[in-house]
């Protein structure tokens, strides 16, 4: 029998519009979703899907329940097949009954975190550092911050309380190497991290002994995926519900404060960029996305990124960022609370932020490096709506100071949308028929990787990465897979050759892009033309050149 706590951590990774989306085609109704019902024949749908109750409902024949509930149906399938078929899609091991050891681990991170609370009460420096950032007490409790000993201590605390090595080994609080056991977290301030049902899964630390790495988290374990979860997202979640907002940042810190200065809808990425892996967990009450993110290079890149992975995911919101070396922390701790919550009421719209950032990396006095931004610009907006293509052109045009006239989608831009629109009717063949070639061919992943990178396209970096993680229940790559007009390339030779006139066309882009850029020092931008134009001539060579990082 699989056991409820396996059942509920499921659960909470659930996601009812990533789920039903994976069967049936979903529309944007208001804040629902609706679609034909595939329990029996209708016209005009009166399937309704709610993200944030997690339930649909069909108003025609009467079905509704939950995510399980909904493959039950319509996979004809009893619960626990259910259950079991949507771990295994979203890579949750499942616990049963009989299996003791999760009672044991979750044991030994509640314990593991007490010891860690108790430790931080006789540690002066690491109060010292807490108090100088600004943390109360109460912040110190709520959010169950410790401190982690020498490695020794920590692994005689483990053994004493009767717990194997092999079992912190595996949740990731210790590790092992040529014989020797070790302890993750040493001389750091501990900050516990929870699944969205509460359960600790990892921690974080931060050192007070001038380590070279300032933070550092738990490794990926069977219950730690740092790419799915958001730091204080189980105290955040009845805020995000109730005030339709979430604030996503990039530190623990910030989220401490933030919290404690009122913002309790602030959850915090683990040391990691937003991912595709985020997006169920953020789409969970509708709520707006505010991108609080420092000011320097590190932190506009990080935005840029989440800007676009949430602009064309269908989400609402939008980025500030802090400059003059503050963040969100620093605000709280000098009492600037009112500035705070002006900057963060008025954050740049996503599309807005992307289109401005993107035109940023570009000399617009050069008429040839307004092409290229005008180029990238208008790669960005075919991966949005119909109906949003056409509202940002203007933007785009106004930034650029061009006729709107020049700012040309594709021919279906304004055609009304009574219909869900095939991926092929505004897409770039080329990317398309890569995708497939990864779908139908899934051997060759390895090797496409060596060479190219989701990054590298322009149209469809977010199905080629799905492509890449067999993500087939996607309905993008659904769309993709059954469109015969999209041809996969065959064989080892003709994915050569297209991967090398693809790298060529990418990277003359960017030789061109680098050579119009005005924010590079004269030593980077001789360094990246050296670099390009030197895998350009390979290439031309026959050479296939390994994709960088």
């Amino acid at each position: 029998m699989i056991s409820q706590d396996s059942i509920d951590g499921l659960k909470a990774r659930l996601d009812i519009i990533d789920v039903v989306g994976g069967y049936i085609e979903l529309k944007k109704a208001g804040v629902n979703f609706k679609a034909p019902c595939p329990f029996h024949d209708e016209k005009s749908p009166s399937f309704v899907v709610s993200p944030q109750k997690q339930i649909y409902h069909c108003f025609g024949c009467g079905a509704g329940g939950d995510s399980i509930k909904f493959v039950m149906e319509y996979e004809k399938l009893n619960y626990p097949e259910a259950i079991e078929k949507l771990a295994e899609q979203y890579n949750y091991t499942l616990d049963y009954s009989s299996n003791a050891p999760r009672q044991e681990r979750s044991q030994l991170m509640d314990k593991l975190n007490e010891w860690y609370q108790g430790l931080l009460n006789q540690k002066a420096t690491a109060q010292s550092y807490l108090k100088e950032r600004g943390i109360f007490e109460s912040s110190v409790e709520r959010f169950g911050i410790g401190y982690a000993p020498s490695s020794p201590q920590t692994l005689d605390f483990i053994k004493k309380n009767m717990f194997t090595m092999n079992e912190a080994v595996e949740l990731g609080v210790a590790g092992s190497e040529e014989g020797r056991s070790f302890a993750r977290f040493i001389e750091r301030i501990t900050f516990p991290i929870h699944a969205p049902n509460g359960s600790i899964v990892g921690f974080g630390g931060r050192t007070i002994t001038g380590h070279v790495a300032k933070y550092i988290n738990s490794p990926q374990t069977r219950l730690f995926n740092k790419s799915r979860l958001l730091y204080a997202y189980h105290l955040a979640k009845e805020s995000i519900y109730r005030q339709k907002e979430m604030i996503v940042t990039e530190g623990y810190l910030d989220v401490v404060m933030l919290h404690q200065a009122g913002f309790t809808q602030a959850v915090a990425t683990l040391g990691t960029a937003l991912t595709q892996e985020h997006l169920p967990l953020l789409r969970k009450g509708e709520p707006k996305i505010t991108m609080a993110y420092d000011g320097d290079k590190a932190g506009r890149n990080a935005a840029l990124k989440a800007a676009r992975l949430l602009s064309t995911s269908g989400f609402t919101g939008g980025v500030v960022l802090f400059g003059e070396g503050l963040d969100p922390a620093d605000m709280v701790k000098a009492n600037d609370i009112e500035k705070l919550s002006n900057l963060l009421r008025s954050t740049q719209p996503f599309i807005e932020f992307v289109l401005d950032q993107s035109n940023a990396a570009y000399d617009l006095k050069d008429p040839k490096a307004k092409e290229q931004a005008l180029h990238e610009g208008l790669g960005y907006l075919k991966t949005l709506s119909p109906l949003l293509q056409e509202e940002y052109k203007p933007y785009l045009a106004s930034r650029l100071g061009i006729s709107p006239s020049l700012v040309r989608l594709s021919r279906n831009d304004n055609r009304e949308q009574t219909t869900p629109v095939p991926s092929s009717a505004y897409s770039d063949p080329w990317e398309m028929s890569l995708i497939k070639t990864v779908l139908e061919y899934p051997k060759t992943i390895d090797h496409i990787l060596d060479f190219i990178d989701p990054s590298l396209l322009l149209y469809h970096p977010q199905e080629f990465a799905l492509a890449l993680q067999a993500k087939v229940d996607d309905p993008r790559l659904m769309a993709i897979s059954i469109d015969s007009s999209i041809r996969a390339f065959e064989g080892d030779d003709a994915i050569r050759s297209e991967l090398m006139t693809f790298l060529i066309q990418h990277y003359s882009r960017e030789l061109k892009k680098v050579n119009s850029q005005i924010s590079l020092s004269f030593e980077k931008k001789a360094f990246l033309i050296r670099t390009y134009r030197e895998k350009i001539t390979r290439l031309r060579r026959g050479e296939l050149v390994p994709f960088e990082h």
